[in-house]
């Protein structure tokens, strides 16, 4: 259920190759059921009485899974496109149903977060950035990118697909640990007669049981979901920070719904230095783009908003620094926003996706009281 720490060196996630982008999802969402049954590698629905028992339960009732599977269904498409990238077998595109319903579970500290429920350590291990402005648990493109490398070379070093799923749940030294004293399993039972855990024996079960109702919905009474292309997820390239909720309104979406798909930056701003990506719905990314064009065209400056460079003609030049020309002027701004009549810390921190923690250290303010037509200062600059 929880990574473990890997033996391979760090590798880097500054650059994911596993980035979704626009010209790559595909046109049909029926394609990857059809993509995924051709490419599962495991045992299928009767080869153990646990994966059966397991996906009846999953579809006990109809309706709720057809539900849940429609909503994280924008997800899983963008997870099948990156396994299929690392050929790695497309049971593990279903992981994160088993982990976390493909949900960007917040860690507490020293606790498994993501959807792939990463822990710390592991996180370390695989270069990602985790601290209280980021984590890179939660960065669906990079998290899913570095999972599955993970996962090829666990098949690689281990070969077998149900020893990676072992190695992924209790540690690739205890896996590696079992084959050298049984052996390599042969292909029955389906799931290996060796003695692990009942959670990792389990783990392996849930997964051949989800991949067992994606190959025969009909067996267990449900319809599998059919997305538009326009609610696919791909990761648009954006060249400067800004707040989540500006982001957000550039591409016409709310708030919490552009934070859950990029639930890495934890302070509800999106830093460049971080991530150079944003993820969104297909059908919003001509919207943001326009916006970043137009409000990086326009100049604009003010209480309510800046200007940001459009990401979509390319990075801006390069400072000698390694900065950028839009970054540098960017710097040298600060955001101000004047205290209207009935307005408090609370609902100006979350208007602009701020905590008031921030806004007060900002602003030298020892309590929540506020003027009317007081400036306050939205970043640390000036």
């Amino acid at each position: 259920m929880n990574v473990v720490k890997p033996a391979a060196p760090k590798p880097s996630i500054s650059n994911v190759p596993g980035h979704v982008g626009a010209a790559e999802t595909p046109s049909d969402s029926a394609n990857v059921w059809d993509q995924l049954r051709g490419s599962f590698q495991m045992a299928d629905c009767d080869a153990d009485p646990s994966i059966t028992y397991w996906a009846r339960r999953y579809t006990q009732s109809p309706s709720v899974f057809e539900a849940q599977m429609r909503e994280v269904m924008p997800r899983l498409m963008y997870v099948q496109q990156i396994a299929a990238k690392h050929g790695v077998a497309g049971e593990f595109a279903l992981l994160p149903w088993v982990e976390s319903h493909y949900r960007p579970v917040p860690g507490s500290k020293g606790n498994p977060a993501g959807m792939w429920q990463i822990m710390p350590v592991t996180a370390n291990a695989l270069g990602m950035r985790v601290d209280k402005n980021f984590d890179g648990r939660l960065d669906m493109p990079a998290a899913t990118d570095a999972i599955m490398a993970l996962l090829k070379r666990y098949h690689d070093d281990l070969g077998d697909w149900r020893m990676a799923d072992y190695a992924f749940n209790a540690g690739e030294f205890a896996a590696r640990k079992l084959l050298d004293r049984y052996g390599m399993p042969g292909e029955e039972p389906a799931i290996p007669k060796m003695p692990v855990k009942r959670i990792t024996r389990e783990h392996l079960a849930k997964l051949l049981a989800i991949s067992c109702v994606v190959r025969d919905p009909g067996r267990f009474n449900v319809q599998l979901p059919l997305i538009a292309p326009e609610q696919q997820l791909v990761s648009v390239p954006v060249d400067q920070s800004m707040p989540i909720a500006q982001a957000a309104n550039h591409a016409g979406m709310s708030v919490d719904e552009l934070k859950n798909l990029n639930a890495g930056f934890r302070n509800g701003y999106f830093d460049k230095r971080a991530a150079s990506y944003l993820v969104m719905p297909s059908g919003r990314v001509e919207q943001f783009r326009n916006a970043l064009l137009q409000n990086g065209s326009n100049g604009t400056t003010g209480s309510d908003s800046s200007s940001f460079a459009a990401a979509s003609s390319g990075p801006s030049a390069p400072l000698e620094d390694g900065g950028t020309a839009a970054g540098k002027a960017q710097a040298t701004r600060t955001r101000t926003h004047t205290v209207k009549s009935g307005e408090t810390l609370w609902n100006i921190a979350r208007r602009y996706s701020l905590d008031v923690d921030q806004i007060r250290r900002w602003n030298g303010l020892q309590g929540s009281t506020l003027r009317l037509g007081q400036v306050l200062k939205l970043d640390a600059q000036g």
